[in-house]
């Protein structure tokens, strides 16, 4: 069984439906539709699926009712919603119910993408994440400088005093700031995350302080901004460096008055929100670059975080890796018990310039890869042995150096047939296991074609 990569469309309109269909498989997920939310509730119950995109006006079970359905399994999916008539007060009672997002229509599609990804990040709360019985947030650690940074976060969680969380891409920046909110007492509000970064700038200021009806070509309806939708929650400003320069003055009002200003706006809204924010950059230096205000710095950064890189905190190495075996167990439907010793060598050995991030995406790759219950180093494939070696003008990703030769050769090629023999022939679910481009798959596949006469 391959991870649950499924994703529910409920749309009564056909042509909108067909176009969210289509636009959503090209992101590599598989997508199921419904035309009501009757027909939506009874699939939710018998099918597993990651995120469900559904009108909030859909015939049938209503988009509060579907929520409540998706939250009544153990790990329900979120719930996206898509509205055109759906008031301020709708989107934010949604949110705070355990909603993932919620986009005005028209949809913009690059928006939508964006929130689809976050969503499948590993990161994004769940249908029933708002909930009073929310599942603790789990640290995998017992390195002594992570075990005194959850001590601070437990410590300061019930404040409402800004929190600033620095460190490197794929340290778990995000988790911690929902290891904050879990033991604040605002953990039965909602958590709303911003990426800076992967916003463009035009719909950044949007996103976050929302905008009135007619304030700009498109602006077809009000919108809460996420500011808004964190009320008596958490907003989490994902990469605060990104933040246009412009932008950065309006928000640095928002943490002073506790008010948002929509675009179009005459009048301020008040919002109850903390928030937490992180960065992988060197702040300083980009407030001595003049790219990031000092002054909204020091309003951020009450509570400094530094959480350490992976290579740091090596012990933790072991540990992490049994803990995504056993996660990637369950979500695939497999039985891998552990690492043989020369594969945990191999991974203590490598430098993981991806941090946890990377080791988990390693993780997942050998557990779907592996032929028994244990995982040995062959089933590992990690990204310096294999992306390490001089670039040819035809071949510039992965697994596509004619320094591969022999035995390594063979892996390759094993590990290619293998994945997409457990993938049905998708070719792009497999090349998102295995860390490569559709176009580099293609091009080894044409190669063995080659080599071969025949597939």
């Amino acid at each position: 069984m391959m991870s649950n990569r499924n994703i529910l469309i409920v749309e009564d309109n056909h042509k909108e439906r067909s176009l969210l269909s289509r636009s959503v498989e090209e992101l590599g997920f598989h997508v199921t539709t419904a035309h009501d939310g009757t027909v939506a509730a009874e699939k939710i119950k018998s099918d597993p699926y990651r995120l469900v995109i559904t009108s909030f006006e859909a015939p049938g079970v209503n988009g509060r009712e579907l929520l409540e359905t998706a939250q009544s399994g153990h790990d329900g999916p979120r719930l996206l919603f898509l509205s055109n008539q759906a008031t301020v007060e709708d989107a934010v009672e949604m949110m705070k119910n355990g909603a993932f997002d919620f986009i005005l229509k028209p949809v913009d599609f690059e928006q939508l993408k964006m929130t689809i990804l976050r969503a499948f990040e590993g990161n994004g709360s769940p249908a029933n994440g708002n909930r009073k019985n929310e599942k603790e947030i789990q640290i995998v650690t017992k390195d002594r400088s992570m075990l005194r940074i959850l001590e601070l976060a437990k410590q300061i969680a019930d404040s409402k005093a800004s929190v600033l969380i620095q460190g490197e891409s794929g340290t778990g920046k995000e988790l911690f700031a929902r290891f904050v909110h879990y033991h604040s007492g605002r953990r039965n509000g909602p958590f709303v995350a911003v990426n800076c970064g992967a916003l463009p700038e035009s719909l950044l200021e949007s996103e976050m302080f929302g905008h009135e009806k007619g304030a700009f070509t498109g602006a077809v309806a009000k919108k809460p901004g996420k500011f808004e939708l964190a009320h008596q929650g958490t907003i989490l400003l994902d990469e605060i460096t990104e933040m246009a320069f412009h932008l950065q003055s309006k928000l640095l009002r928002v943490l002073q008055e506790q008010e948002v200003d929509r675009v179009g706006s005459l009048s301020p809204v008040s919002v109850d929100t903390r928030v937490i924010a992180t960065t992988n950059q060197n702040i300083r230096e980009t407030i001595e670059k003049g790219f990031f205000r000092e002054d909204l710095f020091y309003r951020l950064n009450v509570i400094p975080i530094r959480i350490p890189s992976l290579r740091q905190r090596k012990d933790d190495i072991p540990m992490l890796a049994q803990h995504f075996i056993e996660k990637y167990n369950a979500i695939d439907g497999r039985n891998v018990k552990s690492l043989t010793r020369g594969a945990l060598e191999k991974l203590l050995g490598f430098s993981f310039p991806g941090n946890v991030r990377e080791l988990e995406n390693i993780m997942e790759r050998s557990v779907l890869l592996a032929e028994g219950d244990v995982i040995s180093d062959t089933d590992l494939l990690l990204e310096e042995s294999l992306q390490d070696v001089p670039e040819t003008p035809e071949h510039t990703d992965a697994f596509t150096s004619d320094m591969l030769t022999g035995p390594l050769k063979e892996v390759e090629k094993k590990i290619i047939f293998r994945t997409l023999d457990q993938n049905n022939g998708n070719r792009t679910h497999a090349a998102k296991i295995l860390g490569i481009s559709v176009r580099t798959l293609r091009n080894k596949l044409n190669e063995y074609k080659e080599n071969m006469g025949s597939l």
